[in-house]
């Protein structure tokens, strides 16, 4: 069987989405964590995650991480095998780790980081390429794309606060929910996942064929989006 993309899931980034994390915070952010675990539940047995972080790094489904730097030692790992010692894992990895756990325990994660500082014409042909490779794939493959839209979007938002910050998220969920792929490749530096997003736009040329908003919204000033392509 030749490999295929079969969906792809989109997910904020957000440890506060982890229960255990959350604290008193949790009822808050409650629906955001039911439709992250209802988009990544349509994925197949294998994930490629997308995300951001300082470096270019594929990361091995054998990887194990914990959130122990976020406050809680919540061990996560990125396939059913426990075969590998607790590493250090970018948040992203974290993430993809934790949904694969609560919404398809059975499935296996390679994580996909991309630097933060790519320029887009570069993340398009990043996300070209890792579209040639699914292709090239033996099984169906799903990708998570986990990415945070602004970070400025109320006063005390982590990122400090940029009123302009709003009309951008605007746009970014705007298109994120219609697979507008072309505004993606526009976004500003100030999108935290930008890079994310825009190799999101390169694998899907010219667009999805369809594409679904299960949650939009800026908890705590940032942009959360959380949705549904299929390619």
């Amino acid at each position: 069987m030749c490999g295929v993309l079969s969906a792809i899931a989109l997910s904020p980034s957000a440890p506060v989405l982890v229960p255990e994390l959350a604290g008193a915070a949790a009822a808050e952010v409650a629906d955001f964590r039911v439709a992250a675990l209802t988009a990544a539940a349509e994925l197949p047995a294998r994930w490629i995650a997308i995300g951001v972080g300082a470096d270019d790094q594929v990361i091995s489904p054998d990887a194990r991480g914990t959130f122990a730097g976020y406050g809680v030692d919540i061990p996560v790992a990125l396939s059913p095998e426990e075969s590998s010692e607790i590493s250090a894992l970018p948040l992203c990895a974290l993430f993809a780790g934790w949904l694969r756990e609560q919404a398809n325990p059975s499935a296996r994660v390679q994580v996909r980081v991309y630097r933060t500082d790519h320029d887009a014409d570069t993340a398009v042909a990043l996300g070209r390429a890792l579209r040639a490779e699914i292709d090239d794939a033996a099984d169906p493959v799903g990708v998570l794309v986990v990415a945070d839209g602004a970070n400025t979007l109320t006063p005390p938002a982590p990122g400090g606060h940029d009123p302009e910050s709003v009309t951008v998220q605007a746009v970014l969920d705007d298109a994120l929910a219609s697979g507008d792929g072309a505004t993606l490749t526009r976004l500003p530096s100030g999108i935290v996942g930008r890079v994310g997003y825009q190799v999101l736009a390169g694998l899907t040329e010219p667009g999805p064929r369809a594409a679904k908003e299960l949650m939009r919204g800026a908890p705590y000033g940032v942009g959360y989006f959380v949705g549904v392509w299929t390619p």
